[in-house]
């Protein structure tokens, strides 16, 4: 299959990364490849110009955290490459040990070892199309085998209960099993399973309670959240050393509050100190109880990669089904949603299906509104943002704060199931927040839709479109556009997220404010139709906390099924509508997103600039 290329040798910007599904069992089977479980923290190691850079899986950039390592990695004899990996401390056994890496991050970064496992591009050379198989052989290429920090993550094909029943009896964490053939998706497809040797999983820090015999406190009290709110999970009180008890201290005392966290039996939380939820904890468990609580829990260290609002339980799905995704009974197959065009419920589904696996990185793990149109689109449509569980385990919820204070459950989806699932409950349209539920307050775009005024033709669009990404070019800010599958195009720069959402609001309207001031006869930023007449409307609203944007890969509910498709500026120069693609034309998406550098954010090292 084809590959893309990239000629920048800079570090390649972050991307979504592929993400496991926890099953109850190892899948059997040829055709999957076992790895070792690491117990650290997930990082894509970007190399390139002699120098590196270290992202979070949520594309936070922590490269000042891992100096060491990334000295290391900018030795690497590649003009630029783009490695997934875990970062871990090893104890003198070799077993990885999470408190420990975090003990070094704060003392020691010199301690912590990589262990590469994918590589996502190569001197310029986009590599998620390839197997894994050949992925890794590449990726052992490059690596030095006298390199101390910087390890190849090896496996066994086949065999994979009994590497993990040798790794549970050496005490490790568990196994990642891959399919050996599947390309890399920055999603939760079903090519990655893993199955674990004992349950752990994050749980917010919801308070504390007091020791008897020091000034420290006997247990933490945990939450979880369920259905987007945060409910009563436990208390833990073993696992910390001295000096981590401490440090727990100082960061809690200033998050003290006098009303309850969450609910709780009033025999379990006596003497409470309660918190804002603003800590998130990794816990060892033997299970959990009817009442939903823990049994005989461990602390194992916090997580500073993780936000309380993303917590949720995970829990263990079937192997078998968790192997074969997007196997969703799709109902009333024939029924026709778009009646002009004759196309049914069954052929969205069939597109919806085709294209998750190049959709999901743009529209998973972020919080989505769907238009939902149950007796098609013609028919009577809906919003739809917030959900009590009716669509099912997988389609999931975040909890986010409203402006009046409470806090709502609103939806995502990270895998083919639950985007099937929404499809299966009416729905035609996905819109998307700026921001993934790994930090809902800090975006990761800025999104300018170039809205024409009824009477203007695509060729008006066009040119403003070209016009806006030469404006945000010379502010530093690289682009591309997506057709909106409607009248307009979204000029769409994506970013590293740093900036909050005040920031990111001020910087849109000002510049959609400039831009229709420098040239009046083109553009306007006023919100009153009656002011837009044959100009070019810059919606900058799509710029703020809980507004969203239809998704890459959407299908619109309108007149010949079109969908939303993001192209290159080259294409730009001909394509002819912003209804050019359809739902008929997934395999021609799927050829273009193999083809072209289309998938996922693009640059996404970039920071918002001054104004």
């Amino acid at each position: 299959m084809p590959t893309r290329k990239r000629p920048n040798q800079s570090p390649p910007p972050f991307r979504p990364v592929q993400l496991a599904t926890l099953v109850d069992s190892v899948p059997t089977g040829s055709g999957w490849l076992h790895e070792m479980k690491y117990d650290g923290y997930r990082l894509l190691v970007a190399v390139g110009g002699a120098e590196a850079r270290a992202f979070t899986r949520s594309g936070l950039d922590w490269s000042e955290r891992f100096e060491p390592l990334l000295a290391e990695a900018a030795r690497l004899k590649v003009r630029s490459a783009l490695v997934d990996g875990e970062a871990v401390v090893l104890d003198s056994d070799g077993r990885s040990n999470f408190q420990s890496l975090q003990n070094a991050l704060k003392s020691s970064p010199d301690l912590i070892d990589f262990f590469a496992f994918d590589l996502l591009e190569l001197d310029g050379e986009d590599l998620t199309a390839l197997p894994l198989t050949e992925r890794k052989a590449r990726l052992a290429a490059l690596l030095p085998k006298a390199s101390k920090r910087i390890r190849f993550s090896d496996h066994i094909e086949g065999s994979g209960e009994k590497l993990l029943a040798s790794f549970c009896a050496a005490g490790l964490e568990g196994v990642i099993s891959k399919r050996a053939e599947a390309r890399y998706i920055g999603s939760r497809s079903g090519s990655w399973l893993k199955t674990k040797c004992i349950k752990r999983q994050e749980f917010v820090i919801v308070g504390w309670t007091p020791s008897d015999t020091s000034r420290s406190f006997r247990s933490l009290m945990l939450g979880v959240h369920e259905n987007g709110e945060l409910r009563y999970a436990g208390k833990v009180g073993t696992g910390f050393d001295t000096e981590e008890l401490f440090r727990l201290q100082a960061l809690m005392k200033p998050l003290e509050q006098k009303q309850p966290t969450v609910k709780a039996p009033r025999s379990q939380v006596r003497g409470a100190h309660w918190i804002k939820p603003k800590l998130v904890a990794e816990i060892a468990y033997t299970e959990m109880t009817r009442e939903g609580t823990l049994r005989h829990p461990s602390y194992l260290g916090l997580r500073e990669d993780k936000k309380p609002e993303a917590v949720v339980i995970e829990t263990e799905a079937d192997a078998g089904q968790a192997a074969h995704p997007a196997a969703v009974p799709i109902s009333n197959r024939d029924r026709v949603i778009f009646p002009e065009a004759n196309l049914t419920k069954g052929e969205l589904a069939d597109y919806y299906a085709a294209v998750a696996a190049i959709m999901l990185p743009w529209a998973g793990s972020r919080p989505i509104s769907l238009v939902r149109c149950p007796q098609g689109r013609a028919k009577k449509c809906f919003f739809q943002k917030h959900d009590a569980g009716s669509f099912g385990e997988a389609v999931k919820h975040v909890a986010i704060v409203e402006k009046d204070g409470e806090t709502e459950p609103y939806l995502y989806m990270d895998t083919p199931d639950g985007l099937l699932t929404c499809v299966q409950m009416g729905t035609i349209e996905f819109h998307g927040w700026g921001a993934r539920i790994e930090d809902v307050e800090k975006a990761d775009r800025l999104v300018f839709d170039l809205d024409p005024d009824v009477g203007l033709d695509f060729e008006a669009v066009r040119m403003a479109a070209f016009q806006f990404r030469d404006i945000l070019k010379s502010m530093g800010l690289e682009t591309f556009p997506m057709l909106t599958g409607g009248k307009g195009v979204h000029v769409i720069a994506p970013l590293t997220p740093r900036a909050e959402w005040p920031e990111v609001k001020d910087f849109a309207y000002r510049l959609a404010q400039a831009v229709a001031q420098m040239d009046p006869e083109k553009f306007t930023s006023a919100l009153p139709k009656a002011q837009r007449k044959g100009r070019i409307f810059v919606d900058y609203l799509r710029n703020q906390r809980g507004a969203t944007a239809v998704m890459p890969y959407s299908a619109r509910a309108r007149e010949s099924a079109p969908v939303a498709a993001p192209i290159t500026w080259k294409e730009m120069e001909t394509i002819d509508k912003p209804s050019h693609f359809r739902i008929t034309d997934a395999a021609l998406l799927l050829k273009r997103a193999d083809l072209k550098s289309l998938q996922g954010w693009g640059r996404a090292d970039q920071a918002l600039p001054d104004l």
